[in-house]
């Protein structure tokens, strides 16, 4: 096993205190208690979780179901096997299932028209159509069944767990059921995956056959900084809101799952917002290139030494006021050894906050570094040798 030193303590603390001076740190009331059957709070950039509570508990996700229904979509429009522009032909099937007829929330699609995908997924995200999901399920993979699939594939894929889909459109079916940390999961990956899309949830009406319908998330009426994402609501379900708000340079999503009234969940929401603004800050402590180690010594290559740096940004959630309790440790390799290359990995960065472990992550080469010639590495041997030997 490759051994390594802890190194530069001193240095890198210094560096974090470095950060914009902060108060005496404040204590983190108790998380807010609310009127929901399960609930959770993340971090958007980070995927830090402030609050959580029965975060893993099955239960049905209504028309939240949807919010995968328009990430595939979007999968699909990135992979270039559709476009917005595509227009996508309504079955009857679609129409009996979600249309105008039925109970349910509809786009108040026409059968056998064609529609185009941008249309539909505004229909989706906005007016929470049955009918568009389904149309566009059809559409993608033959049938709902088939698209169900899909969507548990990509649920997979992304880590949800606790979820299993059996319908495009989150209308009751035996055995559906998510989970708040899965929905959070899912809201992240739209944010981040497709911005493209996700600006579509911001939007307050969309207007289709001449029908104009509100948005359902009431929050972005209430709170300017709320963006998405999307609400649901069966009888088994109860009210369920993900959410989604921006202030500052912080961005939060929160689920809330089995509220008792469309006003609750929003109300209950507003809640767990307020509570991650008002406690929590997201701060970059270390940005991509920052050097962490200057000239570490580098045996048997054309230059002795060698800066170390980081790959991505170190971005961290943490309690308002605690900045200054960070600590952080270099542990890199006892021996570095040429040929060396930018980016390969001589070390990791561990950050704590109160001797809990927040980042570990990889301190690399900041450049190539090539052999030596033969009569210089074998003084380096020498060296190395009689070092050993007097350790």
């Amino acid at each position: 096993m490759l051994k390594r030193c802890i190194v530069s303590f001193v240095a890198v603390v210094l560096g974090l205190q470095s950060l914009p001076a902060v108060q005496a740190q404040q204590l983190i009331p108790a998380s807010p208690e609310l009127a929901a059957k399960a609930w959770i709070l993340i971090d958007a950039n980070t995927g830090h979780i402030l609050v959580e509570n029965n975060a893993d508990m099955p239960l049905p996700p209504a028309s939240l179901a949807k919010m995968m229904t328009t990430y595939i979509v979007s999968e699909e429009i990135a992979a270039g096997r559709l476009t917005n522009d595509d227009t996508v032909l309504i079955s009857d099937n679609a129409w009996e299932k979600g249309g105008a007829k039925t109970d349910g929330s509809t786009m108040f699609l026409s059968p056998r028209t064609r529609v185009s995908v941008s249309d539909l997924m505004r229909g989706v995200i906005i007016q929470s159509g049955n009918d568009a999901s389904i149309a566009l399920a059809e559409h993608i993979s033959g049938d709902e069944a088939a698209f169900a699939e899909v969507m548990n594939h990509n649920a997979a894929l992304l880590g949800m767990t606790g979820t299993e889909y059996f319908n495009a459109t989150g209308l009751p079916y035996e055995g559906m059921v998510s989970t708040a940390r899965d929905l959070s999961v899912l809201a992240r990956a739209i944010i981040q995956d497709h911005p493209e899309h996700y600006s579509i949830y911001s939007e307050k009406y969309f207007k289709y056959n001449n029908i104009n319908q509100p948005n359902r998330n009431r929050l972005l009426w209430r709170d300017s900084s709320v963006d998405g994402l999307k609400t649901g609501h069966t009888n088994a379900a109860g009210y369920c809101l993900v959410a989604s708000a921006k202030r500052r340079d912080m961005r939060l999503i929160s689920v809330i799952l089995g509220a008792d009234s469309d006003a609750a969940r929003a109300k209950e929401t507003q809640k767990l917002l307020s509570y991650g603004f008002r406690h929590y800050d997201t701060k970059t402590i270390y940005s991509m290139g920052d050097i962490l180690k200057e000239n570490a010594k580098v045996w048997y290559g054309q230059e002795e030494f060698l800066n170390l740096t980081i790959a991505d940004d170190v971005t961290l959630t943490l309690p308002r006021g605690s900045q200054k309790n960070l600590t952080a440790n270099l542990l890199i390799d006892e021996q570095i050894k040429a040929p060396v290359s930018a980016g390969q990995e001589l070390g990791r960065l561990q950050v704590s906050l109160n001797d809990e472990l927040l980042i570990d992550t990889a301190l690399v080469a900041e450049k190539d570094i090539a052999q030596s010639g033969l009569f210089a590495r074998f003084i380096d041997w020498i060296v190395l040798l009689i070092t050993r030997m007097m350790s």
